[in-house]
């Protein structure tokens, strides 16, 4: 009997190898496990959202999107339309969390501020019990789990380079006051250049490996040196108001590594200024000097066309992009060539779409064919000590998270 008892747990060791897992296509997603990062971007086809689990189970959010107003251009509801993305994303993090006695999240980050990554917050939008604010993205998954620390660029002023006034900015900013006022939340402006603002809240002394690293904010970005900055964008006094930085130019973007793997977000950021704009409109440039290479990144605005520039392609040189869709010009033709072209940067790569669009078939030819998949939830698993990772395409058609594809493992290029 002892005999036979340790055969079994043999074969299972051979069968997860360093992961640990024994996830198969057609089951569900086997639960997190201490030493192995996550990052699952989650697909509801109303906006972009990312839960990040770290190795030792710290959990970060970063954007939790909701578009309410909706045309063909868009990409159908995930997992339907029965309930609002606020709601479908917090069910997934609770499953996503499940190994945890209670889900909660250790820190909230926004990118920037558009409906696609907070939430729209109309007056349509229902009112929080406590009837301070409406729930839509963030401020619904806020509403229903706990949040730690609250990341923004604008915090507390919201008022660079104007102050911001749209209905679902100050609808954000309620939540914000009442959760600080009430709920104990902690909210910090994003700060460019440091490596300690998000850290390991569980037990970070077991994974000295591990670092997030604030790469830029408001135009601001890492030197690469200690914790320097410089701004790329210059004084808005001395520039044109029609060349004044709009919200995807102010993006927050990061860079993960744990181990020999690395992996790059950097919001809606921009590196093909539209045509007669000032050439400092390319942050991607100077992002990229300081973000590559790594192992993973998502695209740059969904891969839009003012995005993904040959010199950040080429910098990254990325093994496994991620693209959040939930537009037909997600990607568009110019950047998804950008991506694959060996003569940016050798060797093979896999680009994983969390729900193309029909349009883009169109408009890119052969698109579907050449991505490695158009359609689920993006996790991206990191084995402990990060030398290895694999992509897991999880349905989003339905709650059942079951898996439809694995890809990899890859090795990770750091030593």
């Amino acid at each position: 009997m002892r005999r036979a008892s340790r055969f079994r747990i043999v074969i299972v060791m051979a069968t997860c190898g360093s992961f640990g897992f024994a996830d198969e296509v057609g089951q569900e997603i086997s639960p997190w496990m201490p030493g192995t990062m996550e990052i699952h971007q989650i697909s509801t086809g109303r906006g972009n959202s990312g839960l990040y689990i770290f190795p030792d189970g710290t959990t970060l959010l970063v954007d939790a999107g909701e578009m309410i107003r909706k045309t063909e251009r868009h990409t159908p509801d995930r997992p339907d339309g029965t309930r609002r993305a606020g709601e479908w994303i917090t069910r997934y993090i609770r499953h996503a969390l499940r190994h945890a006695p209670a889900p909660v999240l250790d820190y909230a980050l926004l990118t920037h501020f558009h409906e696609d990554h907070i939430g729209e917050g109309t007056q349509d939008s229902p009112l929080a019990s406590n009837d301070a604010y409406r729930l839509s993205g963030i401020t619904e998954v806020g509403d229903k789990l706990p949040i730690g620390t609250l990341l923004d660029r604008g915090w507390p002023e919201y008022s660079f380079p104007t102050p911001q006034t749209a209905g679902f900015i100050t609808n954000y900013r309620a939540f914000v006051t009442w959760k600080v006022a009430n709920a104990g939340l902690k909210t910090e402006a994003f700060r460019p250049g440091r490596n300690d603002q998000v850290t390991l809240r569980r037990n970070a002394k077991a994974y000295p490996e591990f670092e997030f690293r604030n790469l830029g904010a408001n135009g601001i970005i890492w030197t690469g040196t200690g914790t320097e900055t410089r701004s790329c964008i210059p004084p808005l006094d001395t520039q044109p108001r029609g060349d004044w930085p709009d919200e995807n130019l102010l993006s927050i973007s990061f860079r993960i590594r744990y181990g020999a793997f690395t992996y790059f977000n950097g919001g809606d950021i921009r590196g093909v200024p539209y045509s007669g704009a000032p050439g400092w409109h390319d942050l991607e440039t100077p992002i990229a000097k300081v973000a590559g290479p790594a192992d993973a990144a998502i695209l740059n605005h969904h891969g839009y066309l003012d995005s993904m520039n040959a010199t950040f392609v080429s910098a990254l040189q990325a093994r496994v992009w991620v693209i959040s869709v939930w537009d037909s010009a997600h990607p568009t033709g110019s950047v998804f060539q950008r991506l694959l072209s060996s003569r940016l940067y050798p060797g093979p790569r896999d680009v994983f779409a969390t729900d193309l669009h029909e349009g883009a078939r169109l408009v890119v030819g052969g698109i579907e064919k050449r991505l490695a998949s158009a359609h689920g939830h993006i996790v991206i698993r990191v084995a402990p000590g990060g030398k290895e990772y694999r992509v897991l395409i999880v349905d989003d058609s339905s709650e059942s998270h079951r898996i439809t594809k694995i890809s990899g493992p890859y090795a990770s290029k750091g030593k």
